[in-house]
């Protein structure tokens, strides 16, 4: 009887522990979609580049009044922006674009 009893137990904790595993693939399968969109600095309000790691409401009004003067030719421009350093744009860089519209104005790089 204690090995009926076992083989049950042991067949619902491996039942969980499969269910456990399904759920966590499907969470899993979605998260490349949407860590694969990028944000376009050169277009994104503020509230989509307060939701980027790092960057806040403060720095987001910080990248919008940078490109109002001229638009960001390249991701590693956003360095020049007050606050935002070689640590932050490497969290940021696999998340950035900079849209076809970018075009060289006064700035220099």
């Amino acid at each position: 009887m204690q090995r009926i009893t076992r083989a049950v137990a042991v067949g619902l904790l491996c039942g969980l522990v499969l269910a456990g595993t399904g759920r966590g693939a499907v969470a899993a399968g979605a998260a490349p979609a949407a860590a694969g969109a990028r944000v376009d600095i050169n277009s994104a309000g503020a509230d989509e580049l307060a939701k980027l790691p790092g960057i806040g409401p403060a720095k987001a009004r910080a990248i919008i009044e940078y490109r109002s003067e001229a638009p960001f030719q390249k991701p590693e421009d956003l360095r020049k922006v007050k606050g935002i350093g070689d640590k932050l744009y490497d969290r940021l860089k696999d998340q950035i674009t900079v849209g076809p519209g970018a075009t060289p104005k006064g700035r220099g790089s």
